[in-house]
């Protein structure tokens, strides 16, 4: 992901940042027990999750890469609990964990990396720009906290997969890429792959999509020095939005902005990750 320009360039972070506050949200969170390591705690449970995965693949017909998908799904779990006291919580809302197991991140790769497409890393996808890491892509799709009636725009549509994974938590996604031949390959393959709720265009996604906001949340997937502010007044009171913040030789964060009922804006800075820079006109 990527926003303006493209996907995410290779979002990581540092275990090793000190402890942030614990979000609000406490009916997310899942408390680590203590005296155990985050990868240790959930061993288990990530075994539980990809033995359900498994067979609910099973039941469904062949699909030679529904195990994969598990599989992933588990390493997903597994990075939540381990970044649970950066980003205040232990596990995803299950509704990103099921949907990320349905959309078929193959689909979203070049041919040869076909075969490494449900790795737990990003990927190229051509133009300098890559597909995120899928711990990355739950990650700031569970920050939205979308209700399923929920308009959303993403700044950065790259080759689609985030756009997709949206696609099934909202009523409504609206995407914006600066880059003209990823943006239409991704109209394209979204098209193909049946996502109806999905609209593209190509476009400096600094200044936002006016036309329809105001939107419930936004997703940038690129990194700016500051939170562009035709962005913060296209979100709605109570909405959310999420974005690497930070330039040059400082860190990126990764940020969750909330706007307030009176339209004040709250930042909450999580984890440190690595993006490309937001481009554009401005």
């Amino acid at each position: 992901m990527r926003g303006i320009k493209s996907n995410t360039f290779a979002d990581d972070f540092d275990p090793l940042t000190p402890t942030l506050s614990r979000t609000e949200r406490e009916k997310k969170t899942v408390p680590v027990p203590e005296g155990q390591g985050p990868r240790r705690a959930t061993r288990r449970f990530n075994y539980v999750w990809l033995g359900l995965w498994l067979t609910l693949a099973h039941a469904q017909g062949p699909d030679p890469y529904a195990s994969e998908r598990g599989r992933l799904i588990a390493e997903i779990e597994h990075e939540f609990h381990w970044t649970a006291s950066m980003i205040g919580q232990a596990a995803p809302d299950p509704r990103v964990l099921e949907v990320m197991g349905q959309v078929p991140r193959h689909r979203f790769v070049p041919d040869n990396y076909v075969d490494d497409a449900y790795r737990n890393e990003p990927l190229p996808i051509g133009h300098g720009q890559t597909i995120s890491q899928p711990y990355i892509v739950a990650l700031m799709s569970d920050l939205l906290d979308l209700p399923p009636e929920a308009s959303v725009l993403e700044i950065g549509t790259g080759s689609g997969y985030q756009a997709a994974v949206l696609a099934g938590l909202a009523k409504a996604v609206y995407s914006i890429e600066i880059i003209e031949p990823l943006g239409r390959q991704a109209t394209e393959r979204l098209a193909q792959l049946g996502y109806k709720n999905v609209e593209t265009r190509i476009g400096d996604g600094y200044y936002g999509w006016a036309e329809h906001a105001p939107f419930d949340g936004i997703m940038v997937t690129a990194a700016a020095d500051h939170i562009p502010p035709p962005l913060a007044a296209q979100l709605k009171p109570g909405g959310r939005l999420v974005m690497p913040v930070g330039g040059g030789f400082l860190t990126q964060y990764l940020v969750l902005v909330e706007k307030g009922q009176d339209g004040a804006l709250t930042t909450r800075q999580l984890l440190p990750v690595r993006f490309v820079p937001l481009t554009g006109g401005h």
